[in-house]
């Protein structure tokens, strides 16, 4: 075993990844990610204690914690010389941190602090060759209890899709420091030993409770700057002039690529988890802002390879790249992957310069054709509670029966045909609610509408969960409903990353209940920890389509 990662759903017979990772994480890779989460700890152990002598460095080392925190996430970063740099820096924030503490505990107390330290807070090296055998050394397996790892790595998971969503709100410049704080302090209570399976349990809700107040911090930031999505027919086909493809989730780097890539001659198309872009009103203006090329983010060695331009990856969902069109590839922000162009961050004045991908671009044939035709996205919350009044009347005149939630990630695994399966023979009185890329299993099927009402609403990307959230707390005041489980809405969701775990949490913050989870349970969950989820909020597996659909229509 020269590596262990389960933190992903494809994680090696849902057990573990020992020897390299499904997603083509290496053991180097894996194991330098355990160790600069172990050392995010130590930094978040030191500026946890300063707030008790007084001084707060949330601002200090909160931001540098949320970044680093999204880099670890499955398909952000696969670049062992990025993670060195990472490290290396994890060590100095985190030296830097404790002298602060250690000055501020010395003025109020007038003594040196003599407390316990975690080794999180004292291991150092500036060896890369530590880096990797200590990385082995502090990874998941160095808590034994089962159940306290468990809830352990469930609470890291949470933060880590936490941190991806306020690291795009930042980007925006919306920031909380209270998420921060959180952060610190949830990584901080995982180096605790004394911490109970119930203390943890708890932990674990409340990281569901600021994952609700992160993703409300995203909305917030994406519609202050493009304004709320709107219903928008997007169109799958192609131009005969050249184009870039930009994936991933970041729209601050799709709005400096439109605005860089205008009266050029190239063209822009979204892939993956970026679709939902189109559908926003700042987008709209760009007359070279084309439409969406592709599915989903596991189909994009075959279809990068026929796109025949250039693409940029914004955030995760970078899969190793095939040497057919690696020299193509571009990655920017936390996405790393080594022998692939990087475009570094913002110059000072505040945009990044994507002349060089452009000038590529240029070079190079138009997008060879996968497919024709439009489908609809934008029904994110304020469009679906614009036309509230209507999905009510439909509702209680009996042309909606139920409402569908089938939100998260997609995958690779033949068993998430459930997904395209339940979406086909649900009744036709069903309307599906999904966010995430999720969606690439059923979006494009031909499933109607009831009374102008598709049945396939699409809010967006993961982090518009939220959408649905607020969606279902509106049916719930409007329906005059106490409970929110006892509206008809299902949730049948698909997971992958960790950000998936983040929307999962926050829907048990929420006290939603009956969440159908699959394609499998994660493998992270111990038997234990499974009880309690089942026993609290009747988290269940997914099973055969036929007998799911007869208990999702009966709210079963």
């Amino acid at each position: 075993m020269s590596m262990f990662c389960y933190q992903c759903q494809e994680t090696v017979k849902n057990d573990a990844c020992t020897v390299k990772g499904v997603c083509g994480k290496t053991d180097d890779v894996a194991n330098l990610q355990d160790l600069l989460i172990y050392l995010l700890k130590g930094i978040s152990f030191y500026a946890e204690k300063a707030k008790e002598v007084g001084l707060n460095l949330d601002q200090q080392s909160g931001p540098f914690i949320m970044k680093k925190l999204f880099s670890t996430i499955t398909n952000v970063n696969f670049d062992s010389e990025r993670f060195e740099d990472m490290i290396k820096e994890a060590i100095e924030l985190r030296e830097t941190v404790k002298s602060e503490f250690l000055k501020a505990y010395k003025n109020k107390n007038g003594e040196d602090f003599d407390g316990n330290l975690p080794e999180a807070a004292t291991w150092s090296s500036n060896n890369p060759n530590d880096f990797y055998s200590k990385g082995q050394e502090v990874g998941v397996l160095s808590t034994k209890d089962e159940d306290i790892r468990s809830l352990r790595e469930l609470i890291t998971y949470g933060l880590k899709g936490m941190a991806a969503y306020a690291d795009h709100a930042y980007i925006l410049n919306e920031s909380d420091l209270d998420l921060f704080a959180f952060m610190q302090r949830s990584l901080k209570s995982t180096l605790d030993d004394s911490l109970s399976v119930e203390e943890l349990t708890n932990l674990v809700l409340e990281t569901g409770d600021y994952a609700v107040k992160t993703m409300a911090l995203l909305d917030s930031a994406n519609t202050k700057n493009y304004g709320n999505p709107e219903p928008t027919e997007v169109k799958i086909g192609v131009n005969d002039r050249p184009g870039i493809l930009i994936s991933g989730h970041d729209l601050k780097d799709l709005e400096e690529l439109l605005e860089q890539t205008k009266d050029t001659g190239v063209d822009v198309y979204t892939h993956g988890e970026m679709l939902p872009a189109n559908s926003y009103p700042a987008f709209k203006k760009y007359d070279h802002f084309i439409g969406n090329y592709g599915n989903s983010w596991w189909l994009q060695k075959e279809e990068f390879e026929k796109f025949n331009g250039p693409i940029l990856m914004t955030t995760n969902c970078i899969v190793p790249p095939k040497d057919s069109y690696k020299d193509r590839i571009y990655t920017t922000g936390l996405v790393g992957f080594s022998e692939v162009s990087h475009i570094d961050e913002r110059l000072e004045n505040g945009y990044k310069d994507f002349s060089k991908i452009i000038e590529h671009a240029k070079k190079c044939n138009s997008p060879t054709e996968l497919e024709t035709g439009t489908i609809f996205g934008g029904f994110a919350h304020q469009a679906v509670l614009g036309v509230a009044d209507k999905v009510v009347a439909a509702v209680e005149n009996g042309d909606i029966s139920r409402f569908v939630v089938m939100a998260g990630c997609d995958g690779r695994q033949k068993n998430r045909e459930y997904y395209t399966d339940v979406a086909k023979k649900l009744p036709k009185d069903a309307v599906i609610l999904t966010a995430g890329c999720a969606k690439y299993r059923y979006n494009k099927l031909n499933l109607g509408d009831i009374g102008g009402i598709p049945r396939v609403l699409d809010a967006g990307q993961c982090n518009d969960s939220y959408s649905l959230v607020v969606i279902a707390q509106k049916l719930a005041e409007v329906f005059d409903v106490d409970d929110i489980n006892d509206l008809p809405i299902s949730y049948d969701i698909a997971w992958y990353e960790q950000k998936a775990v983040t929307v999962l949490l926050a829907l048990l913050s929420l006290g939603i209940k009956g969440i159908r989870l699959g394609p499998t349970l994660p493998a992270f969950l111990s038997e234990n920890v499974v009880k309690v989820l089942v026993e609290n909020f009747d988290i269940k597996p997914i099973g055969e389509v036929e007998e799911d659909i007869k208990k999702i229509m009966a709210g079963k």
